[in-house]
């Protein structure tokens, strides 16, 4: 019978998808040598406090993973672009053609295009960098969760019971 862990609980505060199998990791307690329900919960909460003592992880508050901030999508890119690419055609329409203006306009255009690129380019560093970051929680979640559970299981069976 486990009576004081909340895991479930625990892992939402996380605020990341944990697999099943995560899940399915959590110990059972028996107790194998008949020790009574009373019995078994002081104990559960003997080898908790024990396990959160000497690993440092209370399953009730996971470790959190510090994340950066994601880098400030710069607005007015197509602005920039179009501008600098307006300078650039008309030097180019201008001695190319001499007509500054028509080259000003292409270059704009172009510019234009150029900042759009660049900001969906930096949206999508942003997004993969945050779900790199929430990985990453997850993975020492998960592997601060099973150090606890380890520790957990061996106070308990230090004390007659099996765990699975």
């Amino acid at each position: 019978m486990k009576t004081r862990h909340g895991w479930l609980g625990a892992l939402a505060v996380v605020g990341t998808l944990v697999s099943t199998a995560a899940l399915a990791a959590q110990p059972v307690v028996y107790p194998a040598k008949g020790q009574s329900a009373s019995q078994q919960s002081k104990d559960d909460g003997e080898c908790y406090a024990w396990a959160k003592q000497n690993t440092g992880v209370d399953p009730a508050h996971p470790p959190q993973v510090v994340t950066q901030p994601p880098a400030p999508v710069h607005h007015g890119q197509r602005i920039r672009g179009a501008a600098r690419g307006a300078a650039a055609g008309a030097v180019i329409g201008e001695v190319a053609n001499d007509d500054a203006g028509h080259g000003a306009a292409v270059g704009a255009a172009a510019g234009v295009v150029a900042g759009g690129v660049a900001t969906r380019q930096q949206r999508r560093a942003n997004a993969a960098n945050q779900q790199a970051q929430a990985q990453q929680q997850a993975q020492v979640s998960a592997e601060s969760l099973a150090t606890y559970e380890r520790a957990y299981g061996a106070c308990m069976e230090g004390r007659g019971y099996t765990v699975k």
